[in-house]
């Protein structure tokens, strides 16, 4: 049986927000909040540290007045995600990995925005720390989704090009 392009996009889109939100309330019903709830999964390559991330990305944002909060964390998101869905649907040349790109980026995005109006922050929770140099921020699933998206969309817009000057020439 073959999924037609809306429920693929749909299917997609509740896989990304789902396992996010999963995961989220995972955390929050079986981890202790902070620092002294810290779980190594890896060593002390990959823990899990549960914080809540009243900002956006590493927690940028989160000393803004609560206007800014709205305009910037809720409703610029909001409308940008509107946007892109539209885009996608709307766009019936995308490729197969942009279109899985843009899904990816919508599920994570939908799903931090959810976090933000039900919570007024978000939860996160996974952290990498290989050196002293090489560590991220405490993150999410969300984020991950955003940005394995936006790396897929990178890698697919960089075969594009090829594929078409392979073409011309």
């Amino acid at each position: 049986m073959k999924l037609s392009r809306t429920a693929f996009i749909l299917l997609l889109i509740t896989f990304n927000i789902a396992a996010d939100q999963i995961s989220k309330w995972i955390v929050r019903a079986n981890m202790t909040y902070g620092r002294q709830g810290e779980m190594d999964v890896i060593g002390d390559y990959f823990q899990l540290i549960w914080v809540e991330n009243k900002g956006a990305f590493l927690g940028m944002g989160s000393d803004m007045n609560a206007t800014l909060k709205l305009i910037f964390l809720l409703i610029l998101p909001t409308l940008v995600l509107g946007y892109v869905v539209y885009y996608i649907f709307k766009t019936k040349s995308l490729d197969r990995l942009s279109l899985i790109a843009f899904c990816c980026i919508i599920g994570g995005g939908i799903a931090n925005v959810f976090d933000r109006i039900v919570y007024g922050k978000v939860t996160d929770f996974m952290y990498i720390e290989l050196t002293d140099v090489l560590k991220t921020g405490i993150f999410n699933i969300a984020d991950v989704s955003v940005t394995t998206g936006m790396i897929i969309l990178i890698f697919s817009n960089f075969l594009g090009s090829k594929k078409q000057k392979a073409e011309v020439a």
